[in-house]
């Protein structure tokens, strides 16, 4: 079994380049583990995109390598959720295979806050995770859960610490790893790949809300630590 952490407690796990090259590497170098568990330091899971240090779309391109890394890993990928697992948290959270989370932790995608769009990816692997209703409450609401409301819904396997994931990987780690590789490809064929948009007219919005001063008008307003103002363009 292999732990991998997100280590920027300081600014609750947020991702920025360096921390998903160093989750990339983390994963590489994990190759001979059977299981892996993906958690986040000093209480938190992962508060999402870092955008103090989030200046172009290559966050996007970078994003998705990590998501892919974890979700077609033909491995188990457990996180050990606690604290924040907000946007691009939610996102790492769902690209594992089985999450544990304490009732303090909270999921979420607040996208529509700040003018920003997941891919179609995302949507759809939220859908199937949490219901349709729940997702719906997540992405257009810009509604968070808690752990214990995440675990109703199913999100959420089981609830627990760091230690139930890491006991949980110990369980996963003695079973047949060929059935398991052949168990999770079946399931992931179930879905589109990460970032691919095979809908003219979702590529389009998502150009749209990526390209808008919208989205501008988002970042300044979180940097600010002010209400946003859209304007729909």
């Amino acid at each position: 079994m292999a732990l991998v952490t997100i280590d920027r407690p300081e600014r609750r796990n947020a991702l920025n380049h360096e921390a998903l090259e160093q989750l990339l590497d983390a994963h590489r170098r994990s190759v001979n583990a059977r299981v892996l568990v993906l958690t986040g330091a000093g209480g938190h899971f992962c508060a999402g995109a870092d955008l103090l240090s989030v200046e172009d779309g290559t966050f996007t391109a970078l994003l998705r390598k990590v998501l892919t890394a974890f979700r077609d890993d033909p491995r188990p990928v457990v996180a050990a959720i606690d604290g924040a697992a907000l946007g691009a948290g939610t996102q790492l959270a769902i690209a594992c295979d089985l999450r544990v989370a304490t009732p303090s932790a909270r999921f979420g995608v607040p996208a529509a806050k700040l003018g920003l769009m997941v891919d179609q990816w995302t949507i759809q692997r939220l859908a199937l995770l949490a219901g349709a209703g729940p997702a719906r409450a997540m992405l257009l609401g810009a509604d968070t859960f808690d752990g214990q409301a995440a675990f109703q819904m199913g999100l959420v396997q089981r609830m627990g610490s760091l230690d139930a994931a890491l006991g949980w990987a110990d369980e996963l780690a003695a079973l047949a790893p060929l059935t398991l590789a052949a168990m999770k490809l079946g399931l992931n064929r179930l879905e589109i790949p990460v970032g691919h948009l095979e809908d003219p007219a979702i590529e389009a919005a998502w150009s749209a809300a990526w390209g808008s001063r919208d989205l501008e008008e988002g970042i300044a307003a979180f940097r600010e630590k002010r209400p946003a103002v859209f304007r729909g363009r």
